[in-house]
C-alpha cells in the first residue's frame, strides 16, 4: 500500500495500479463523492491505468448514476465490488448498467486481484 485516506464517507486505499475503497456503514454513494475519486486519480494516477475495488463489507446504498461521470475517468480501465453478500450482488447487476467499462463482481479479493493483473496487462501491452 502507497498511503490512505479516511474521509467521512469511506476509507480508501492506494497501491501501484488501483484504488480500494471501504464505504462506512449507512452512506448513500452519490454523483457528489466523485470529487473525491477524481482529485485521488489526479494526484497518485495521472495518466495511468488503474481499477476501482469496491471492497463491500457494510452495508450502504449506491445511487447508479454515479457511474455515468466515474465511466469518463480515462485511465479508470475497470470497476470491481467485493462482496459475497446476495443483496450486494444483485445492486451490483443494476450498477452495471451505468458503467460504460470493464465491471466485475467477486466473492473474494485475491480473485478480484487476479482479474485486477489481467485488466491491467491489456493496457500495458
Amino acid at each position: 500500500m502507497i498511503t490512505s485516506y479516511d474521509f467521512y464517507f469511506c476509507h480508501i486505499e492506494i497501491y501501484e495500479d488501483y484504488v480500494k475503497a471501504k464505504m462506512k456503514e449507512g452512506v448513500t454513494v452519490s454523483p457528489d463523492h466523485n470529487n473525491v475519486l477524481l482529485q485521488i486519480v489526479e494526484k497518485h494516477f495521472k495518466n495511468k491505468a488503474f481499477v476501482y475495488i469496491s471492497h463491500r463489507i457494510n452495508s450502504y446504498a449506491v445511487n447508479p448514476t454515479v457511474y455515468l461521470d466515474t465511466s469518463k475517468i480515462k485511465n479508470l480501465v475497470g470497476f470491481i465490488v467485493v462482496s459475497k453478500d446476495p443483496k450486494q450482488k444483485m445492486q451490483t447487476r443494476v450498477e452495471k448498467i451505468f458503467f460504460e467499462k470493464e465491471f466485475k463482481q467477486f466473492n473474494t479479493m485475491k480473485e478480484a486481484l487476479a482479474w485486477k493483473n489481467m485488466i491491467i496487462q491489456k493496457y500495458k501491452d
